[in-house]
């Protein structure tokens, strides 16, 4: 019982640890998700490739968006920065997939 509530403190202040990282993290203050900010790896680039039509220009205007911010010095009105509660992992999995075809084609490769 005592190792429950332990885990649940623990995950709560774990959790508002992260909460206060990616409030410092300023990439929400430019409407930024944290996956847009990921650097782009071969792996990363595949999974963007991947992306429905519709999440991948939302994507994109993120980025055009975050960049003209960017050149002016300005961040967006409060109201819209981005919350942690709404930063969804978009990319993620893709990424997977494109991890799970990686390793499958490497024991593939290793095998013949």
């Amino acid at each position: 019982m005592a190792s429950r509530v332990a885990a649940k403190q623990t995950g709560g202040v774990f959790r508002m640890m992260q909460k206060w990282y990616y409030e410092r993290a300023a990439f929400n203050q430019i409407g930024l998700l944290r996956d847009d900010t990921l650097r782009e790896t071969e792996d990363v680039k595949e999974a963007v490739k991947r992306l429905p039509e519709d999440v991948y220009n939302a994507r994109a205007f993120r980025i055009k968006r975050a960049l003209d911010l960017d050149m002016k010095k300005q961040v967006l009105p409060k109201e819209q920065w981005t919350k942690f509660e709404e930063d969804i992992r978009y990319l993620q999995p893709y990424l997977d997939e494109v991890w799970r075809e990686k390793k499958e084609k490497e024991e593939w490769d290793s095998r013949y």
